[in-house]
């Protein structure tokens, strides 16, 4: 039994590394989802293992020490601030996008907990920390394809290796440019102490491996952890300025003016068009105040709400509760959610108060004593020291994700074990031996096991797979979506929110489709409403619930629900523009122009530097025959008053102004880059008009320019008289 217990939580904590490169493309948000349930299956399974082995050998029982006690003493009180939170649901158990929350935090706890005492006790960090290297190295390989494959024609490995967030910023198997620099923050602390460690040939390809890492992290363009990697090299370099001979301090004191060298220079030299040009180099040269101002209102909004929860925070998921409550109109152009502060500090500090926030920053300054204080080599000590750190400056600017804990906890569970102590109680309780013991907790354990594994995971996962189904094309159509959407339901998983949300979005879509039966049409919307009311009940104090229920209310024409739902959001976030805006949509939609232009005005004189609010108020203006008021503002936000925008174009289409409709359409038609959509909104223009020659020649040309919408143009020649 104890051997049996031993190799399965050593196998399921070697295969913790090869996480990255797992991507569930059956799974909604492939590359966060898949990683996160397989994450918790093998901490999971190592748990019950460790507890299993704690039991028959005393050696594997937890120990004392301070980063156990801080890390054990942070997890308790984000599970009271959790369970205190304004929404407790989605603070214990997040959602698909994140899978964070308590129930990952936990998780993090138990994974350091037993890597802490099994690897420990085997021997066996620097085969799991070898193992994690060649995960990265593949990553990196990942990563260097998509570099060479950026903008160039690579056959068929450019779709494999393509850049999923942006253009130019690598994400490798991670989906995401800052997770993906994050995690080489680790990878090349920890790869510069094996090689530190090592000799002969494996240094070499261990050093050349940490100047692939740095490449690749550049290249992701992350600039909190470039600041990071600056930072613990600055720290890595006075450590052992500090802690070495006389030749060593000369090699780190060289080091040190160097990097700040090589700084200075980069700095003196980022308006150079070779910088300019970069667009990795050039989004680094761009860190300043100035670029910060989005993230430093977002701080300011914390800090204001946290002094009226200044104990216990808004628990885990809550910040979006602080965005809508304290919402700064400036905000306006960024995008419309923001769930997180973009500062690791800041988040916890709004998800746990000022013990949460203390107790956080108490575990990251314990680990750090702890790898100084350990009886640890020079290199083990600094390079582990020096992670940290690098962790510590970038979480300044961005959030965690899984594999920022992962190799963070590891760390901390090195630090533990380097400094710890036994615990006499439990060194004194006798071990579970013999036969009898054996066949009473064996079974105990199977069971345990597979109860955590299917309650906490098995659900969820099939949730999450229906989802992205649910969202997709399928060969039964709707109605197969449909079945879908409930199949993702049924167990009532711990994202219901971001099923409900998609459910009421593909059901804005399925009501506006032709050719899809009535019946069906009003199922999904029953269906969608009536999930919607449930995540509501759930989360009454929800902004977004309510936005996303008003949306599929003006969509059916159900205009009096579409108003209430908008006037809860606008009563829970009343600065949000974007909410106003919706109240205005859905004024106009239902003919009340005067209220429509008042309420449009309102969500402009927020904040008017933004022009896009300009086109909404002047729609407004239009709306109710004040065309000077309206031609005013376009020209001082625009200098024209023929200007594409979807609020003007609403507004001349609803007051059956067809010739300033046909004016703009043109101008979008006449402009580079015109798509064929452009062209029929133009011809669908003139046939309101009574413009019927015309609308057919815009159609004909629409045809000639796009073959491939002669079935379109023909059905709209078809329509007209």
């Amino acid at each position: 039994m104890k051997d049996a217990a031993r190799w399965i939580a050593i196998a399921a904590l070697f295969l913790v590394p090869l996480l990255p490169l797992y991507v569930a493309n059956d799974m909604f948000f492939p590359f966060i989802t898949g990683k996160g349930f397989a994450f918790r299956i093998l901490v999971e399974i190592a748990a019950v293992a460790y507890i299993v082995l704690a039991i028959a050998d005393k050696k594997y029982r937890p120990r004392f020490s301070w980063t156990l006690v801080v890390f054990g003493a942070f997890t308790a009180w984000m599970f009271i601030a959790d369970i205190l939170a304004i929404n407790a649901h989605k603070a214990l158990w997040s959602n698909l996008e994140r899978m964070d929350g308590w129930i990952t935090l936990i998780h993090l706890f138990l994974f350091f907990v037993v890597a802490g005492s099994v690897l420990s006790v085997g021997n066996l960090w620097r085969k799991w920390w070898l193992t994690f290297i060649g995960v990265a190295a593949f990553v990196c390989g990942h990563g260097l394809m998509q570099l060479l494959c950026a903008g160039q024609a690579c056959g068929a490995s450019g779709a494999v290796f393509a850049i999923h967030q942006s253009t130019a910023r690598l994400d490798a198997s991670l989906g995401n440019a800052t997770y993906l620099a994050v995690y080489l923050l680790f990878a090349i602390a920890v790869t510069l102490w094996q090689a530190f460690e090592s000799r002969g040939r494996m240094r070499y390809v261990l050093g050349a491996l940490a100047l692939i890492e740095i490449v690749v992290l550049f290249n992701t363009a992350t600039r909190g952890a470039v600041i990071g990697l600056i930072a613990a090299a600055l720290v890595c370099a006075f450590l052992w300025l500090v802690r070495s001979g006389k030749r060593a301090r000369g090699v780190a004191a060289g080091a040190v003016i160097g990097l700040l060298v090589l700084i200075g220079g980069f700095w003196l030299a980022r308006d150079a068009s070779v910088i300019r040009e970069s667009p990795v180099f050039s989004r680094i040269a761009s860190i300043s105040l100035a670029e910060g101002q989005t993230r430093f209102t977002l701080w300011r909004m914390a800090g204001e709400a946290i002094a009226e929860r200044p104990l216990i925070g808004y628990g885990q998921e809550g910040f979006n509760y602080v965005f809508n409550e304290h919402y700064r109109p400036s905000l306006f152009a960024q995008e419309p959610w923001f769930d997180r502060a973009h500062n690791v500090f800041v988040d916890w500090l709004v998800a746990g108060g000022i013990p949460g926030l203390l107790l956080f920053v108490g575990l990251l300054g314990a680990g750090v004593l702890a790898l100084l204080r350990a009886p640890i080599s020079r290199p083990e000590s600094i390079f582990l020291t020096g992670a940290i750190v690098a962790y510590a400056f970038q979480a300044l600017f961005v959030f965690d994700n899984l594999f920022s804990y992962v190799p963070l906890a590891a760390v901390l569970a090195m630090a533990h074990a380097a400094s710890a102590r036994p615990v006499r109680v439990l060194e004194r309780l006798p071990e579970a031996k013999g036969g009898q013991a054996q066949a009473i907790i064996a079974p105990i354990a199977c069971v345990v096991a597979l109860l955590l594994v299917f309650i906490v995971n098995v659900s969820n996962m099939s949730a999450a797979s229906n989802l992205v189904y649910a969202i997709s094309p399928l060969p039964g159509g709707p109605a197969e979506n449909l079945a879908r959407f409930k199949a993702a339901l049924e167990d009532e998983p711990f994202a219901t929110q971001e099923i409900r949300e998609q459910l009421i979005n593909y059901s804005a879509q399925v009501v506006t489709q032709p050719n899809i039966p009535e019946t069906l049409r009003a199922e999904f919307v029953t269906l969608a409403l009536a999930e919607m009311g449930k995540e509501i009940k759930r989360a009454p104090d929800d902004a977004r619930l309510y936005i996303e229920m008003a949306l599929l209310y003006r969509t059916i024409g159900d205009y009096e629900n579409a108003l209430a739902a908008v006037r809860v959001a606008e009563r829970l976030s009343p600065k949000r523009q974007n909410f106003l805006l919706e109240h205005g949509t859905i004024l106009m939609a239902a003919g009340k122009y005067e209220e429509a232009r008042d309420v449009y005005r309102a969500a402009y004189e927020l904040d008017p530097q933004f022009p896009d609010l300009a086109a909404y108020a002047a729609s407004g203006y239009f709306l109710t025959g004040e065309d000077g008021k309206a031609d005013a503002l376009l020209l001082e936000h625009f200098g024209t008053t023929t200007v594409d925008h979807p609020a003007l174009v609403r507004a001349y289409y609803e007051s059956k102004r067809y010739d300033d409709l046909i004016r703009i359409l043109r101008f979008s038609v006449e402009r580079a880059g015109s798509t064929a959509a452009a062209r029929y909104r133009l011809a669908t223009a003139y046939a309101l008009a009574g413009r019927y020659r015309e609308a057919r020649m815009e159609a004909q040309a629409a045809m000639a320019r796009y073959p491939e919408t002669q079935a379109q143009g023909q059905a709209f020649l078809g329509s007209l008289p």
